[in-house]
């Protein structure tokens, strides 16, 4: 399962045993509150536009893909996280 920013649900730490996936909780992960958030920046911008996933806006990655660094993360691992993501969303086109 493919979120609409382009995370593999299966890869996180968290699916399954915490969160059903980014679709079943309309967003509402629960990282959002660690940005003053109720619900994914992202996931929020997607379904305001009526889109399935970023990958249906070409202005995919945006500014908010940019803001949204895990903390955890060099600044090198984020900008190939979003390359990564990018790429897996132009393929589902």
């Amino acid at each position: 399962m493919v979120s609409v920013c382009g995370v593999c649900c299966e890869e996180c730490p968290h699916f399954s045993i915490e969160c059903p996936g980014c679709s079943a909780i309309l967003g509402k992960v629960y990282w959002a509150q660690y940005i003053g958030a109720d619900c994914c920046p992202i996931f929020k911008c997607v379904s305001e536009k009526g889109f399935t996933t970023c990958g249906d806006c070409n202005k995919m990655p945006c500014e908010v893909w940019f803001s949204l660094k895990d903390p955890d993360w060099s600044d090198d691992e984020h900008q190939k996280s979003i390359a990564d993501r990018a790429a897996k969303l132009r393929l589902a086109r």
